[in-house]
């Protein structure tokens, strides 16, 4: 009988790396795929040192390895989109347009050309497939639940996709790798955007986005001191401005507006808060399920956020929801998961806060 083929999106990772050995104790005939990425020319990255890994992995597992060229992609889906986004004072979540408009769309072509049935990750999630269509659920580890970047992913796409951690805890797949030898057994894990490498957001944003000094204002729109640029600021940051009152230097500040237009920042002691039945509206919105209700929810607002219960109210050209506790306040730009059940039902861009 010929074995079914899939093709695994290797990293150079331990997470892709152990999903490509657990697919060939399955059965399957698995082919790896590295992924290249956009990076901006001032940034040093560790891409060849990902993918020498990937190689490595490939090698002692005796599998093919491709490489897919998705820098063209990801600058323009990913990049731009973000830098468009904090110009314009809102804050994307660059891994979730790089999982929707790069990573499992380039796999998927790559799949087709290779004559795969399905592609495959080392997303912490989990997926099952039905003859009605495939739905998909949070990991089984809670710390490494990664079922909110994976939100926005076309539908049709996860109907190919397989997430072989998605059962597991962090732990077992350490013990996997090292079991099996693996040459990236104790890498450790990458952590932030790709493409800044080691420079921070700041650093990269100012590449792109013109930034003046602007005023800092309390919450009576009083200036109190001077911040470098609008764009660098999200809701709930306590860093990178200076006030110029003695008495406030000691006292804990957070970002809790922005005025693009006028350059400002507000800050306040009291952290950003949403209080219940405060409400949120969400646009670009998302469905992973066939139709969504109206009714109640359980609402991730960032990666990794604590879940509160919402009640969604959408109408032909609006949705929004109503939160039943109090929660940090997100930034505008930022994405909202609902989940009932574990299952992800739909996601949206938050608009308004």
């Amino acid at each position: 009988m010929k074995r079914e083929r899939v093709l695994v999106g290797l990293s150079g990772g331990v997470d892709s790396a152990v999903s490509a050995l657990l697919l060939m104790r399955a059965g399957y005939d698995v082919v790896g795929g590295f992924i290249r990425t956009w990076h901006p020319d001032f940034v040093q990255c560790d891409e060849e040192r990902d993918r020498l890994d990937a190689m490595r992995v490939a090698a002692h597992l005796g599998i093919a390895l491709i490489t897919i060229d998705a820098r063209q992609e990801y600058k323009k889906d990913v990049a731009d989109v973000m830098i468009s986004e904090y110009a314009h004072g809102r804050t994307p979540n660059p891994d979730m347009l790089c999982n929707r408009h790069v990573k499992f769309s380039v796999l998927d072509r790559a799949r087709e050309s290779i004559g795969a049935r399905y592609i495959a990750t080392g997303h912490y999630a989990r997926i099952v497939h039905e003859t009605t269509g495939s739905t998909l659920y949070r990991g089984s580890d809670p710390t490494k639940d990664q079922s909110y970047f994976l939100a926005r992913v076309d539908r049709e796409v996860l109907t190919r996709s397989l997430f072989p951690l998605g059962e597991m805890q962090k732990s077992d797949v350490r013990d996997i790798a090292r079991g099996a030898h693996l040459p990236n057994a104790t890498r450790k894990d990458s952590q932030g955007i790709c493409f800044l490498g080691k420079i921070d957001m700041q650093t990269f944003l100012s590449h792109y986005i013109p930034l003046e000094r602007g005023v800092v204002l309390d919450v009576y729109g009083s200036p109190i001191g001077e911040h470098d640029g609008t764009a660098l600021y999200t809701i709930g940051e306590r860093h990178g401005f200076r006030v110029s009152h003695a008495h406030l230097k000691t006292v804990p500040l957070y970002v809790v507006g922005k005025n693009v237009t006028a350059n400002t920042i507000t800050v306040d002691a009291t952290p950003p808060q949403h209080a219940p039945n405060d409400t949120l509206v969400l646009n670009s919105t998302y469905a992973l399920v066939n139709s969504v209700a109206n009714g109640e929810y359980d609402a991730v607002l960032r990666y990794h956020g604590t879940p509160t219960t919402c009640t969604l109210t959408s109408t032909p050209t609006a949705h929004s929801i109503v939160l039943h506790d109090s929660v940090d306040r997100p930034s505008p730009g930022q994405t909202c998961v609902l989940y009932r059940d574990n299952r992800v039902i739909m996601s949206g861009i938050i608009e308004s806060v």
